[in-house]
This record gives C-alpha cells, structure tokens and sequence, in this order.
C-alpha cells in the first residue's frame, strides 16, 4: 500500500522495492527508485552494494526531502569529472551518485545519464500523481478553514447572534407594521406590501451590521457586487421587473383583491397580489397567474371600483307606436325592480331609426358586482319585454321589402 501523505513514514522500507526479476535477494541487478511510490527510474547494482539496497537508500533521501515544509529547489547535476562520476543534489543534499557503471548498464554517457535522471526526478517531483495532489491540496484547505474558523469564532458567533435577533426584531417589525396598516388602510394589498417592506428593510440592516461583525468591508462587497452588476442585471431582468412593478402595482393599488377586472384579454375577479405575479381566478374558474410586469403594462378595467354600474337594454318598436307612450311603459317596469339603483333615474332614450323599428336605448345602474349586474339586466329585460305586450305594443321583427322594377309579364307553362 502506498500512503497518500506525505510524512517520514513514506521512506520506502529495503523490503518493498521492487525488483525487475523475480530472483534471489543476493542476485538483484536493478532496482526502482520511487516519488510517493511511484517508479521513476532503474539504478543498477554495484560493487560494494547491492542494487535493492542503493535504491532504498535513494528512496529514503527523497521521502525525506518531501516531508518537509520547506519548498524543494530544482535537482542539480555535478559532475566530477577526473572520478568519472555525477551526483544528483536537491537542497544541498546528495540524492545519489551516477556512476561509470550506471552509464556502461544503460549505454549513456555520465554526464547524459545524470541529466535524464535529474530531468526525471524534477518531472515527478513538480507533478505528483492526480489522487496524491487531490489529497494535499483537500488536506491542506482543510486545516486552513480549521484554522480560520478557530481564529474568527467569535466573529462567527457574533454574527450567529446578529442575525438571531434580526430576524426576532423583522417578524416584531412587520407584524406592528402589518397592525398599523389593518388600522389605516383598510386594504389587504397595501398591508401586505408594507408588512414585506418592513420586514426585508430591518433584514437589509442585520445583514449589514452581520458583515461589520465578521470583519467583511460592506462599501468593498458593494464595489465587488457592482463589477458584476451589468451580468446581474442581465440575466435577472424579468425577474426584477416582476418585482418592480409588483411593488408599484401594490403601492398605486388600480385593483383590489376581490375586484372583477380586465386585464388584457383576461377577465375575472383577482384573488391574489404578490411581488412577482397577480392571480386572476376568471369566471369559468380557470386560475390564471399574470406576471407583474405584463399587468404594469396592460390597460386594465376595474369593473367593481365604483359600487354601481349602468347598464343598458335596446327595444326595438313599431313605427306606429307611441314613442311616449312606451318610454313611459318601460320606465314604469324597470322603475319596479328592487335591484335597479333609483338613483340616478332610469333613462330611456330613442337610439336609432332603423329598418322597421324605433329603437329604444333603456339605461339604468345597479350593483357593479357581476352576479348582480348580469342578473338584473336579465330581469329589466324581461320586464320589458312583459309590459309592453300588455300596452299593446308591438315589437316588430326585422321587416325586408323586394321591389322588381321594369319586369316582363311573362307566363309560366
């Protein structure tokens, strides 16, 4: 097993280098030399040492070098030139000796054989294998957030307490706030708007002073979040907008909940006011979720802001009729129901001379709301229809008169 950090218990033991044949101990000819367990290069045996025990011995410098703190400097070739040898050192320290013999094993010249090795060394040592160099690194970052945790405890702490009781003082907040806008307002938009403002104003400052307390510059974070703005902007923009207009929707208040409006192509009573969406419920019972800004833009009809509405029926009469006569006709029947506003008065009006009608236009007000709007003007209807067949009064369907002029008599067979 190889061990993935880096200590003096990474010093190869002389039993675990492996050996390039499988012969007895006393006949090793080459043997590895290892960085973090892995084989870089053969050495060779020689005289006076065997190749398994040269290795070891190389081995144990390096793993040595490695565990320490201090950064390692590039390995360096000296050659002796007059001894015909090289040695190979990092730090100041010898890692190995290449000598004659190493050059005659792989049919090099001292001087090249040390360098190939040096480069070698130098490749290994600068680039560990991905799990070993995953391995430090995560180490490494662990400690340091350790360390700077241990270091900043009080901050955090501090910080931990700040946002405690910012978020005790923002829900003391919004409901005093949510209170006061019930007592003055009397509108279910304008309480919940100034309840959410309130309640992310006093967030905004606990936040600001949570950063003070962790020692984190709030006019840098801010310059920091303005490099990025542009991105933000870009990316949030139907988002913000939502927002937005949400909140000038809620603050100019065109609508109310529970009042049957027109938005656009949609028609139907608004069951809800958020930030981000309005939630219109139409008359069939389709809930429909309309973004905020779509409403800020749209022509919007508020069929219930006043508590009245007028509505209107068109009578068509005969020519021969008395136009008098059945004004005051219709007046008396849509003047008797109870659900018609009395004030203002009903109005009957001479719309239009048409074809083969008088046509009449029957104006009367009553409950804005659309049940009540719908139902009475089918009732007026009615009434109208009842009282002028009693009067005698003729309704004449539409009436098309075909004149041919200049047509032969002719005689069908």
């Amino acid at each position: 097993m190889v061990p993935t950090a880096i200590s003096q218990e990474d010093i190869v033991p002389v039993e675990s280098v492996p050996i390039e044949n499988n012969v007895p101990n006393d006949s090793v000819y080459f043997a590895d030399v290892l960085v973090r367990g892995q084989p870089i290069f053969q050495i060779g045996s020689l005289a006076e040492i065997d190749a398994r025990q040269r290795a070891a011995t190389v081995n144990r410098r390096i793993a040595s070098l490695l565990a320490q703190n201090q950064p390692l400097e590039q390995v360096s070739v000296n050659p002796d030139n007059p001894r015909k040898i090289a040695t190979l050192q990092v730090n100041n320290r010898v890692l190995m000796t290449v000598t004659e013999q190493d050059a005659q094993d792989f049919g090099l010249e001292v001087d090249s054989l040390a360098q190939k090795w040096a480069d070698q060394l130098n490749e290994a040592v600068d680039k560990p294998p991905l799990a070993i160099d995953v391995g430090q690194r995560l180490y490494g970052t662990v400690r340091q957030l350790i360390r700077n945790t241990i270091g900043n405890l009080p901050s955090i702490i501090g910080a931990i307490i700040v946002v405690g009781l910012t978020w005790g003082a923002a829900t003391i907040v919004r409901y005093v706030a949510f209170t006061w806008a019930q007592q003055t307002e009397g509108d279910s938009s304008s309480e919940i708007l100034i309840g959410r403002l309130s309640y992310g104003l006093v967030w905004v400052i606990g936040s600001v002073i949570a950063l003070g307390v962790l020692g984190i510059d709030f006019a840098a974070l801010l310059g920091a979040l303005g490099l990025t703005s542009v991105a933000i902007g870009f990316s949030l923009k139907d988002v913000l907008s939502n927002y937005i207009s949400g909140v000038i929707l809620l603050a100019a208040r065109p609508f109310r909940i529970n009042d049957q409006v027109v938005i656009d192509v949609y028609e139907g009573t608004i069951t809800q006011i958020q930030l981000r969406a309005t939630t219109l419920k139409t008359y069939d019972g389709r809930l429909v979720y309309i973004p905020n800004q779509e409403v800020f833009q749209a022509s919007i009809i508020n069929n219930t802001a006043s508590p009245r509405r007028r509505s209107s029926v068109i009578v068509g009469i005969d020519y021969d009729a008395d136009i008098k006569e059945a004004q005051q006709v219709i007046y008396q029947a849509v003047n008797s129901i109870e659900t018609v506003e009395k004030n203002p008065v009903p109005e009957i009006l001479v719309q239009e001379l048409a074809a083969s009608t008088v046509n009449l236009e029957v104006r009367f007000w009553v409950d804005s709301r659309r049940t009540g709007f719908l139902t009475t003007t089918s009732i007026v209807t009615e009434a109208i229809k009842k009282a002028l067949e009693q009067a005698n009064i003729e309704m004449p369907t539409d009436i098309y008169t075909l004149v041919f002029r200049n047509s032969p008599n002719q005689r069908l067979i």
